[in-house]
């Protein structure tokens, strides 16, 4: 769908509260801090803001971010898990402002980190920039997955399959999908005024996933460490424009 001049202005004032968010549980995050502490950070931006959680009561979920740690890929629940020297977390967030919606994730280490985990979070954002990058008109959506596979690839890691981006508007998950990897059909021809959300998943190693029991929290199947970034982006006739940046 193609959205308005009126319509991405409302979706940028949301981009910009989840980069605040964004900004604001960055520099909570140290050794010692829990994730429940995480998603209190968030939800004061929010309030702060008069913007509502599209995360908070999506299907069931019970917070406005998530949070998941080390092996965990995404849709963690912040709770009274506690953060420790060494660790990386994915923190996924999102804003609606006047009904329309942002989207956005990032993945940093707690305190010194080891090269391995640099590594995988320094190529999992340049991924997801390449895949960016594609976002131009007249391109076809599906090259933002080969360029996203190809820089993860490259590094020897895995992309994570069941998990895609998508389109973005009055709802936070719209139709077409946009997945991390080649799916093999090009997809749809990308129009200035269409909006997506962008997240490469990333592993260390294999890209299998399992769940657990919580029904949200998915990890990696061999216990790598993974990585995440999202952004929101419009397709404009000037190239993409990020709304999740301030």
């Amino acid at each position: 769908m193609r959205r308005s001049p009126d319509e991405l202005a409302k979706m940028r004032k949301a981009g910009r509260v989840v980069a605040e968010i964004h900004e604001a549980t960055r520099a909570a995050i140290r050794p010692g801090v829990t994730t429940a502490e995480l998603n209190e950070v968030a939800a004061a931006v929010l309030e702060k803001r008069h913007a509502r959680s599209n995360f908070l009561g999506y299907h069931g979920f019970p917070a406005v971010i998530c949070t998941s740690p080390n092996d965990m890929i995404v849709h963690g629940i912040p709770g009274d898990v506690v953060l420790h020297e060494g660790d990386i977390i994915s923190v996924d967030c999102g804003a609606i402002i006047e009904g329309y919606h942002g989207d956005a994730a990032y993945t940093t280490g707690v305190g010194e980190i080891s090269a391995e985990a640099k590594r995988l979070i320094e190529v999992t954002e340049r991924s997801l920039w390449a895949g960016i990058d594609q976002l131009v008109v007249g391109n076809r959506l599906h090259e933002v997955g080969r360029a996203v596979q190809r820089v993860a690839e490259a590094a020897g890691y895995g992309v994570v399959r069941e998990y895609v981006g998508h389109a973005i508007g009055t709802a936070m998950h719209e139709s077409p999908q946009v997945p991390n990897y080649w799916p093999g059909t090009p997809g749809p021809t990308l129009k200035s005024g269409m909006v997506f959300a962008v997240e490469p998943m990333v592993n260390v190693g294999s890209y299998d996933t399992y769940m657990l029991d919580d029904g949200w929290s998915v990890m990696t199947a061999d216990g790598s460490l993974s990585a995440h970034f999202e952004h929101t982006i419009a397709v404009t006739d000037d190239g993409p424009e990020v709304f999740t940046v301030l």
